[in-house]
């Protein structure tokens, strides 16, 4: 049914959403990777499509930016459009010193400063993690593909603009990089018992300020979506055939 957020309806989802930041990364995907394509959703220009990616149903919406954005689009998606599995494509900053502009990181776990959890009055502290499978997947095809990547600990942040000091503790934890979303991904995904990933093309490094061009993250962050598109496939043959 429809939301205040998304005009679709049941069945014009598929059960495996692929979710960018940015609406138009949506639109990008949809128009050079997908056939079929049909769109579900504008509500707030907050594109929705559906296609087939190599014969197999896949979606892409965006979800905006921090974990307030994405805890909302995800709930829905999870809740009330029948999606199984969403996973994560977006853009992250590069905190350890392995980690360079360009690379991919796949998201094992996410450490957070948001209060989100305290909605679920756990009696401790929650970790924000990926569905193992997919994270294996996601392994699997990065190295099939022959693409830079890292596996590991990443941290979700509600602070954009904020002192760069701060990453450091986290880079001392063994933090990869840095982002604003994954945590709320993962704690919905768990909560309503379905899948998520977090997937994350490095285009900046915050302590350096090293970054690269709007021309170069275009090019950089191909890698991620078929990375992600590859991982969708093969649910889709687990789950959705």
């Amino acid at each position: 049914m429809p939301t205040p957020h998304n005009a679709a309806a049941v069945g014009d989802i598929a059960k495996v959403v692929l979710m960018p930041g940015d609406p138009l990364r949506a639109q990008f995907i949809a128009e050079n990777y997908l056939e079929g394509v049909v769109q579900f959703n504008e509500v707030r220009n907050m594109f929705g499509y559906t296609g087939t990616y190599e014969g197999r149903r896949v979606s892409v919406m965006g979800s905006g930016m921090g974990v307030p954005s994405i805890a909302i689009y995800s709930y829905e998606l999870y809740h009330f459009f029948g999606v199984d599995t969403i996973i994560r494509v977006g853009s992250a900053g590069g905190l350890a010193p392995q980690v360079k502009v360009r690379d991919l990181v796949i998201a094992q776990a996410a450490c957070t400063n948001s209060n989100f959890a305290a909605q679920f009055s756990l009696a401790g502290t929650v970790a924000p993690i990926a569905d193992f499978n997919l994270l294996r997947e996601a392994v699997n095809t990065a190295e099939e593909m022959g693409f830079r990547y890292h596996v590991g600990n990443i941290f979700t942040t509600d602070v954009f603009y904020g002192d760069l000091e701060e990453y450091r503790p986290w880079i001392s934890m063994g933090v990869l990089a840095t982002e604003m979303e994954a945590a709320g991904l993962y704690l919905n995904a768990m909560a309503a018992g379905k899948r998520a990933l977090a997937l994350g093309t490095v285009s900046d490094l915050p302590l350096t300020g090293e970054s690269l061009t709007a021309e170069e993250r275009q090019t950089s962050f191909t890698q991620m979506m078929e990375v992600a598109l590859s991982v969708a496939g093969r649910e889709y043959d687990k789950y959705c055939d």
